[in-house]
Order: structure tokens, then sequence, then C-alpha cells
């Protein structure tokens, strides 16, 4: 089962303001979105009751991604009760987000 939630710019602020939350930032045609999809979907099994996991679709959500200051594509964004504590910009691997997710949970 994968546990994560469809993101817009009406629900984002809600998702992201408590506890610890993983937002994948990205849109249909990225190739490497596309490459570390998986990846994210096993985080949100991994880290299920842990950690929040949403998705953002780039495209469809362009004046939060301005807001944020989103100039590339995939970004990881980690909150930690709606602050922005860690931010992982192009592909990555799952070691990676792995050891940001465990440096905030620690």
């Amino acid at each position: 089962m994968i546990y994560i939630t469809e993101l817009n710019e009406e629900n984002y602020n809600s998702f992201t303001k408590t506890g610890l939350v993983l937002v994948d930032i990205k849109a249909e045609w990225c190739t490497p979105c596309k490459v570390i999809e998986p990846i994210i979907e096993k985080i949100s099994t991994d880290y299920f009751g842990k950690l929040s996991v949403g998705k953002l679709d780039a495209d469809t959500a362009r004046e939060l991604t301005v807001k944020l200051g989103i100039r590339n594509i995939p970004t990881i964004l980690i909150y930690k009760d709606g602050e922005i504590v860690e931010k992982s910009v192009g592909s990555t691997t799952k070691e990676k987000l792995t050891n940001l997710i465990e440096s905030q949970l620690s």
C-alpha cells in the first residue's frame, strides 16, 4: 500500500503544517521525477506513522511553486511543523532521502 497525498494549492499549507512531512514536487513530463517515484512510494510505506508524504504537480500549482522558489524538479522538501528543514533538488537515492528523514526523526 502507498501512503501519498495528492497536494494542490488548496491543501498544501494544512498538509505541511504539523509533524514531519515530505513533499515531492514533480511533473508528468519529468523523467527524473518518474525515476524517483518508486523511491518516494517506498518511503511512504517505510515511514508510515512517522512521516506524511505528499506530491505536488509543478504544472498545476504554478503559483505555489513560484512562491516556494522551486526552479528545478524534482525537488523534495522536508517540513517539520510547518518549516522547511531539508531540501533535495534533482535526482536522488533512497539512501540520501532516508538520511535526511532520519536526521529529522532523531
